[in-house]
């Protein structure tokens, strides 16, 4: 073991091993590695190549050292291409602290039995009038950017739970797809965090619309691990995560129960018709 592992215990040593290829005696040759790589991308200012750094990347990105280059080259080129979002990056930021405030995001006291953090977003927490989407995004990479220097969730990763109860139309009606290609971009594409599931609770059609449209953009990766539950006794949910729900579902889910009484009939020809709402402005913004 060496110093760059001594965060980790003995049980995430062996996964790091098993599961993400992390061997203590080739550690350094492989951060030279993708070090190497930086030349090649004269156009990005790479602010950090420090070992502690760099492992990051590797972890996420199971040791292959392409895919760690580029997932370090796109954490600074998105950084690079949203200036704004990155000018005032710190909690006392006034959107970024009122998000904060709100509990985006707010994270549970118990990992999962896989060791994972459990991230939770109450969605109508939103205040639209005192803070942006793009602060909550923000507030989500500021908070990430602190927990990921843990080693430990490095390697273990992160579950994120979404609770959609009470998230209103008017509010949906903020996701743009330009919104939604920057938080896609910033989480899935460019930020060194291993996500071992995404679950929606209790959302509403015009969320299930909205995730059919975007669905396409995610990694097949990704893909996979978004769950969509519209019941705390939904046996796909408690067959993925039963350590979630023994931990959160008591909370996110038995207190918020919407009561859904649209016909199925009505319900498609929402779902249908947000689809083609969404599907234009995604295009129309894409091409122009």
């Amino acid at each position: 073991m060496t110093h760059l592992q001594a965060g980790l215990s003995p049980e995430t040593l062996e996964k790091a091993r098993l599961e993400l290829n992390e061997n203590p005696d080739t550690l350094h040759q492989d951060i030279q590695e993708v070090r190497d790589m930086v030349i090649t991308r004269p156009d990005i200012g790479f602010l950090r190549t420090d070992d502690a750094f760099i492992l990051r990347f590797l972890r996420a990105r199971k040791f292959h050292h392409f895919e760690a280059f580029r997932l370090l080259a796109q954490y600074f080129e998105y950084r690079q291409q949203n200036l704004d979002m990155f000018k005032s990056f710190k909690a006392t930021d006034p959107g970024i602290k009122q998000a904060l405030k709100d509990g985006f995001p707010g994270g549970l006291a118990n990992l999962d039995h896989y060791g994972r953090k459990i991230l939770v977003l109450f969605a109508a927490n939103w205040d639209q009038s005192r803070y942006t989407l793009v602060d909550i995004l923000r507030a989500i990479l500021l908070s990430l950017e602190a927990m990921i220097e843990d080693p430990e969730l490095q390697v273990n990763g992160f579950v994120l739970i979404i609770d959609w109860s009470n998230f209103t139309f008017k509010q949906a009606s903020k996701l743009t797809p330009s919104m939604l290609r920057l938080a896609i971009e910033g989480l899935q594409d460019s930020f060194p965090a291993r996500f071992g599931g995404i679950h929606f609770v209790n959302q509403p059609w015009y969320i299930h619309a909205l995730y059919t449209v975007i669905r396409p953009f995610l990694k097949e990766k990704t893909r996979k691990r978004v769950f969509q539950v519209m019941h705390s006794a939904s046996p796909h949910y408690s067959n993925t995560s039963s350590d979630v729900i023994n931990l959160c579902c008591e909370k996110l889910v038995k207190e918020n129960l919407r009561n859904n009484c649209e016909s199925f009939v009505t319900k498609r020809k929402h779902l249908i018709f947000c689809l083609f709402i969404y599907l234009f402005i995604y295009l129309f913004i894409y091409f122009h």
